[in-house]
């Protein structure tokens, strides 16, 4: 633990450290449209910025002060090494500069401004602020230091429109890099939340399969000692006995993928959110095998769902089936619409289709239209699983022929997919 902890005080010093020495060198990136040297926009207050919102420094008050000494001493050094100004009058120039990071830092810890890194807007409107805040007092301290350092109403009007500039450009790079980034990695847990959500019905159904299998073990047991075969009595016996291990064994590991699945489906998304997962995990399925299809989506009723996780699941199987079955090039439209207090969801395909005869068994555990080079069939899990969903969710299923390819109609009570508004 100490050397956790140890290591935890290491990184952040670095950490602090690295956003003081690259703000102190973007510092020097400036454009100054008042008097000369006196009052400066550099790309120093941009850099700190961007940087303590990519990864919040636990101590910010502290990182704005290392910051604003490291930029301080960072130009003094430049204007000593330059002959610019002497010491004294470089000091006099550059440290009011340590007020604005000091103002910011402050600010930002005082306003829990790094809760609202979701809010770009109210992102935004706090760091103008701060910025706006910091300027000034900078300004004022300089003022107070070098007499003939001033500033007007259209200075601080042009400083406002700066700060407004620069905050937003930072935040807007920040949300369209970091964000993104979040909500592809968010994307891709929800697809594997739902792959193990399957997983968890799949071990459902064998559990209750291996149940009527114990109870069948042992009243063969039974039966056998009622005839005195003991030999072959204590042999079922052994089986029932082997088979509840089994049982056991399977409970565990059901009750560990129920508990990350459960906790999940605490989150919550809108319709249109998986559909542009599903949308985008097929594309590069499409792509993977070589195929060019295109993908229609049409969202005619949108709302927020606790149920993200059997919902994904469901139309991940149903596009993915889609997508197999579509030999070279084709088309797969994604829809749902709002009929009676029940949201529809149609997934219709270009591809193959299937036999008259087989629609009625579609859905039956085992049945599969793929096979392998070898000629081995696939597990035929699938779309069981999809009218397991659905039956769950106290929903209805049905599957019919197209032209060309399939379509499938699934109608669910909105009530039963919605988030309730407590």
């Amino acid at each position: 633990m100490i050397n956790l902890s140890a290591k935890w005080r290491k990184s952040e010093l670095i950490w602090i450290i690295l956003i003081a020495i690259l703000t102190a060198i973007s510092s020097e990136i400036k454009v100054a449209p008042f008097y000369g040297e006196n009052f400066r926009f550099g790309l120093g207050s941009i850099m700190f910025l961007l940087l303590i919102l990519i990864r919040p420094p636990y101590a910010i008050i502290r990182a704005g002060i290392v910051t604003g000494l490291t930029v301080v001493l960072f130009r003094i050094m430049n204007d000593v090494a330059f002959n610019l100004f002497d010491i004294t009058e470089s000091l006099k120039q550059n440290a009011p500069a340590f007020i604005y990071y000091f103002i910011f830092s402050s600010g930002f810890r005082i306003f829990g401004v790094e809760k609202y890194q979701d809010k770009p807007l109210r992102l935004g409107i706090y760091a103008t602020l701060l910025e706006i805040i910091g300027n000034s007092v900078e300004h004022i301290i300089r003022s107070s230091l070098i007499a003939e350092t001033s500033i007007d109403l259209y200075d601080l009007g042009l400083l406002s429109a700066v700060a407004l500039l620069r905050s937003f450009f930072v935040v807007g790079l920040y949300s369209s890099v970091v964000i993104s980034e979040q909500h592809k990695r968010l994307e891709e847990e929800l697809t594997v939340d739902s792959g193990l959500y399957v997983e968890t019905l799949y071990l459902q159904k064998s559990m209750n399969h291996i149940e009527k299998i114990t109870a069948s073990s042992y009243d063969l047991y039974r039966k056998l000692k009622d005839i005195e075969q003991r030999e072959l009595s204590v042999k079922a016996l052994h089986i029932a006995q082997e088979i509840h291990e089994v049982k056991k064994d399977a409970q565990r590991i059901f009750s560990g993928l129920s508990n990350i699945t459960l906790q999940k489906t605490n989150d919550v998304y809108f319709l249109s959110n998986l559909f542009d997962f599903v949308t985008t995990a097929n594309k590069k399925y499409s792509e993977l095998l070589g195929k060019q299809i295109v993908f229609h989506v049409k969202v005619s009723t949108d709302f927020e769902t606790n149920q993200q996780i059997p919902l994904l699941a469901m139309l991940n199987n149903l596009v993915a089936n889609a997508v197999e079955a579509i030999d070279d090039d084709g088309e797969i439209s994604i829809e749902v619409t709002d009929i009676e207090k029940k949201t529809c969801f149609k997934v219709s395909d270009s591809g193959k289709g299937i036999s008259k005869e087989d629609l009625d068994i579609i859905f039956e555990p085992g049945f599969t239209t793929k096979y392998n080079k070898q000629g081995v069939a696939a597990t035929g899990i699938g779309l069981s699983h999809v009218r397991e969903i659905v039956q769950m969710l106290e929903g209805d299923i049905s599957v019919r022929n197209l032209e060309s390819g399939l379509i499938f109609r699934i109608e669910i009570p909105t009530k039963n997919i919605r988030k309730r508004v407590e």
